[in-house]
């Protein structure tokens, strides 16, 4: 796909311009914003007494996903009894995705949660908390004096196709007339922590698999930098 038949004029596999800070919450242990194009994820990394009773004192790693009314275009109502179907799975997704990179056996007893709270949504709001997330959950460990049990980082990324081409880093616009939608999560030594790929018409074959897996891995890569560099100098 060329440049000029996306909607911002990006190559095909071009991610949107990424701005991650870190330390924007003072009570937190961590706390991260992330910005991927139009969409804004605030990530704080809370540190608790107490692990849930199946982990038998062991430490625990969790999250908690919401998208704040005003972030998209009509207002989204406030899930006051607890996330819907939508937002639980996504929990779900962002801590999976977190403890694949940390040595939960070796935390003492205390659960770290990871809230994320979309401030504006245009596409990829799972795959920006979860890059956000590990940087919130790092800096957290860190203050703890644990940053020896995160074993490694993970990032993640959508990919897609859209007019018959796999492109990587899908904002709304292209989201909603994508005939493939996919999520990729990635630890930053190569490896894929969950894949969720589906095709919206004709299915895909491997050829475009391939493609999409080889598209989101490089732009994980890129994310992974800016996760250091936001560690290492307080933005990227």
């Amino acid at each position: 796909m060329s440049a000029a038949t996306r909607p911002d004029g990006r190559a095909a596999d071009q991610l949107r311009p990424v701005d991650l800070r870190v330390g924007v919450q003072r009570n937190p242990a961590g706390s991260a914003a992330i910005e991927i194009g139009g969409t804004s994820v605030l990530c704080a990394a809370s540190v608790e007494d107490g692990a849930p009773r199946f982990r038998e004192r062991r430490g625990w790693v969790t999250a908690e996903y919401a998208m704040l009314p005003g972030a998209t275009t009509d207002r989204s109502r406030r899930e006051r009894t607890g996330p819907g179907g939508r937002s639980k799975e996504i929990e779900r997704l962002i801590g999976r995705s977190l403890r694949s990179v940390v040595a939960l056996d070796r935390l003492p007893d205390v659960t770290v949660t990871v809230d994320c709270d979309v401030l504006e949504a245009d596409g990829g709001t799972r795959t920006a908390a979860i890059t956000g997330g590990w940087v919130a959950l790092a800096q957290a460990l860190r203050a703890r004096g644990w940053e020896r049990h995160l074993a490694g980082q993970v990032a993640a990324v959508s990919v897609g196709i859209v007019d018959g081409q796999p492109v990587l880093d899908l904002p709304y616009v292209e989201d909603v007339r994508a005939e493939v939608d996919m999520n990729v999560v990635a630890t930053a030594d190569g490896r894929l922590v969950e894949v969720q790929g589906t095709a919206e018409g004709a299915p895909f074959d491997r050829a475009q698999l391939d493609r999409m897996l080889d598209l989101a891995l490089a732009g994980c890569e890129q994310l992974f930098a800016r996760q250091l560099a936001a560690l290492e100098g307080g933005a990227a």
